[in-house]
């Protein structure tokens, strides 16, 4: 049933529908990781510290899930499972990893669904992040790299992430001191992702030809960039708030300053650094490694810049 669904939206797709996929995949492209992770980043140095956190830490969350979940489950793509399933071979280009869940929809529900689930915002805001969330979800289907159920189960365990670390949160500002409790408990549970990732057995099933279908130990690459981000921001959410203490209470030309010298140096991090890294170590380590490197600046190498020119401006 479900690859029938995919075929209709194919069938539109190719033919009535075909004004439409440009849309679609730049919905898609707001739901990539990357892109998901500079919005939560300049939302966290520029505009609101507290819910910059809050986007952060329940993102890295659900990367973590998201790759626990496609490495237990290791169901293959639509296209692998039907060969009359042809995806739009833009969205080819960012269909990685295993097909369920969606990782797009699972960032769609971190990012925008948590903050349309956040009572806090104005409610036109809320309602047109729930929009973009489903839409970005969508397009998954129509694009033909998902099926139905990888992105209701991505979209919902992006939302529940969110959810549970709002809880998470709102107990630590009542216990700030379980905060180092709360980072030891978020790495263990990531390095056993990790290490149930890396041993456990994948299928192994070849097509007509005798070609391996999928390689199970690429497959979980995904789950390994989630571990590396989510033990980055860990690590630098408790040295932040115990030694940098940053603020976004700034002035607007600050915040734009900080935007702009934040997007130039996350890149040059990315463009740079993490291709070094991703050569001079290889496998799960190398990926685990640059994806912290990428998080840690994030969440404390910056925040400690920002702070150390602050103090530099202020003396």
């Amino acid at each position: 049933m479900d690859i029938s669904y995919l075929l209709i939206l194919q069938e539109f797709r190719n033919g009535i529908g075909s004004c439409l996929t440009g849309f679609m995949t730049k919905m898609s492209y707001i739901g990539e990781m990357n892109t998901v992770l500079i919005i939560a980043a300049l939302i966290y140095w520029c505009v609101s510290k507290q819910f910059g956190n809050y986007l952060l830490m329940g993102w890295s969350g659900s990367r973590v899930v998201n790759g626990l979940l496609k490495v237990t489950a290791c169901v293959y793509r639509p296209w692998i499972r039907d060969v009359r399933v042809v995806p739009d071979s833009e969205a080819l280009a960012t269909a990685t990893g295993y097909s369920f869940p969606s990782g797009h929809s699972t960032n769609a529900g971190a990012l925008y669904g948590g903050g349309a689930i956040r009572k806090e915002l104005a409610r036109a805001l809320r309602i047109a992040l729930a929009l973009i969330a489903v839409l970005i979800a969508f397009s998954r289907n129509f694009l033909g790299v998902h099926t139905p159920q990888d992105v209701v189960v991505g979209l919902g365990s992006g939302v529940l992430v969110m959810w549970l670390t709002g809880r998470l949160l709102d107990w630590i500002r009542t216990k700030p001191e379980k905060d180092i409790m709360v980072m030891c408990a978020g790495i263990v549970i990531s390095v056993a992702v990790m290490a149930f990732a890396a041993v456990k057995p994948y299928p192994v099933d070849y097509d007509a030809s005798g070609k391996l279908l999928v390689d199970g130990a690429k497959m979980a690459n995904d789950t390994y960039k989630g571990v590396g981000w989510c033990i980055g921001y860990l690590a630098g959410w408790v040295l932040e708030r115990r030694y940098i203490k940053f603020s976004t209470d700034v002035s607007i030309m600050t915040r734009v300053t900080r935007l702009t010298i934040g997007l130039l140096s996350y890149y040059a991090v990315s463009q740079i650094l993490v291709p070094v890294l991703k050569s001079a170590i290889p496998g799960p380590v190398g990926t685990v490694t640059y994806c912290f490197v990428q998080m840690f600046f994030v969440s404390f190498i910056f925040p400690w810049c920002l702070k150390k020119f602050n103090d530099f401006s202020i003396s």
